[in-house]
């Protein structure tokens, strides 16, 4: 394109770091898709589930509420929690409820597995561009320095990595911080909506 730059001679341009970033996108990327393939796939409502539950413990049919959620599909998050806590009433209101938390923990943490990974990608991806940035101004610096007749093109290419290495770092930390808090709502919510399943369905039990 006239007077514009392709991806790849952005990339050249940026310098040694823009490595280091390309791996850091391509990390982010992979890691938001795949998240978004697993949270996607996993039903994350439990109120429809819980309501059937609450329905048959209320027609006195426990066995039935039990047959009901081993029968559900594996991706029914909701329905392994609600287990743990039918299979646990026998033993007292304290022992479900711990069983209910700690099977909720469980999912939870397989949900947000990878989370850590975007947090530490935004903090890194800029930090990595600021890296690139001081580099950049060393190199330009360093070409004025040497030189006995100094013009802006002797010093273009310094303040091109500087400043490429930084947007690019930008970008990606941005990316990650929005996919981060995007995935995090979502298992927030279902977090939500276990604890009222677990909440609702105890005085029907006990």
């Amino acid at each position: 394109m006239e007077n514009g730059f392709s991806l790849i001679e952005l990339f050249k341009l940026g310098g040694p770091f823009m490595w280091v970033l390309l791996a850091f996108s391509v990390a982010t990327v992979a890691i938001v898709i795949e998240r978004c393939i697993y949270l996607y796939w996993h039903n994350c409502k439990a109120s429809p589930t819980s309501e059937k539950i609450k329905e048959f413990l209320r027609e006195g049919k426990k066995v039935e509420a039990v047959s009901f959620l081993k029968s559900c599909q594996r991706n029914q998050t909701i329905a392994s929690i609600l287990l743990a806590l039918l299979e646990n009433a026998k033993y007292g209101e304290n022992r479900m409820e711990r069983a209910a938390e700690r099977e909720a923990q469980e999912r939870l943490r397989r949900m947000e597995n990878g989370f850590n990974y975007l947090t530490a990608l935004s903090s890194l991806a800029p930090l990595t561009g600021f890296l690139g940035t001081v580099s950049g101004m060393i190199g330009a610096f360093r070409s004025i320095a040497e030189a006995t007749d100094v013009n802006a093109q002797l010093v273009a290419g310094g303040i091109y990595e500087a400043l490429i290495t930084t947007v690019f770092g930008l970008i990606i930390a941005i990316t990650a911080l929005v996919a981060y808090n995007l995935l995090i709502q979502r298992v927030d919510s279902f977090a939500a909506e276990a604890s009222k399943a677990i909440d609702d369905l105890i005085p029907e039990l006990i």
